[in-house]
């Protein structure tokens, strides 16, 4: 499995049978090394229904041919918008021809077009990936929560987990995440897209390191093996 980076919470992960996108959000995010006519994928997994995770989703879903795999709401959105979709819900899995997509807790909220009159886009969810022999974990937008301990004995190859603050789990919560998760590799992300959830992810790194964890932080752009 291959994993590209492309900023705040939004990754390529391009397996032996397939390329999965994460929480596109490129266009209205500087920091992206693609806009969204550049990227190339068959399924889009979102997490919850942000606009930081869901801008790009139906315009490269459009380009892409490619399938949006979300929460029930979030799927019934796209869907009305002309979107291939694939619904599911927290705890429920699902075989793809490319392997087995599993959505988790999260603690956070979910909607889009925020103000007076939101629309609520279902219950936020971390996302658990098994393809090509490996296990991923996105944990999409979180607070700590315990139940991470269980999402760990999945066995996980790599966390992709929120150090933001503010909005989601800092770094203090996130080495405890860390914790009950027991990747072999985490990667931070939803951090330094605004001054609000500005972070020291080298710093983050060395304090995970001191608590027995391995950090690897991605520049948007980079790759990582796993």
């Amino acid at each position: 499995m291959r994993l590209t980076y492309l900023g705040h919470s939004c990754f390529l992960a391009e397996t032996a049978r397939a390329r999965l996108l994460f929480d596109p959000y490129l266009s209205e995010n500087p920091a992206a090394p693609l806009q969204p006519q550049d990227v190339v994928c068959d399924y889009i997994l979102i997490s919850h229904g942000h606009e930081d995770h869901t801008c790009d989703a139906l315009a490269i879903a459009q380009h892409c041919g490619a399938t949006i795999v979300a929460n029930y709401e979030i799927a019934e959105y796209f869907a009305a918008k002309g979107a291939k979709t694939h619904s599911m819900n927290p705890g429920g899995g699902f075989n793809f021809p490319f392997g087995r997509v599993k959505l988790t807790l999260a603690h956070h909220t979910s909607s889009v077009e925020a103000g007076l009159h939101p629309i609520y886009l279902g219950a936020p969810c971390g996302i658990l990936v098994q393809a090509d022999g490996r296990t991923l974990y996105h944990a999409g937008d979180t607070a700590l929560f315990m139940d991470m301990q269980l999402i760990g004995r999945a066995g996980l190859d790599v966390a992709l987990i929120p150090i933001g603050d503010n909005y989601t789990m800092g770094p203090e919560d996130a080495v405890i995440a860390l914790d009950f998760l027991r990747p072999k590799v985490a990667v931070p992300m939803h951090y330094n897209t605004w001054p609000i959830i500005a972070q020291d992810a080298g710093a983050f790194a060395a304090r995970a390191a001191q608590a027995g964890h391995a950090v690897t932080v991605l520049a948007p752009g980079q790759v990582l093996e796993v």
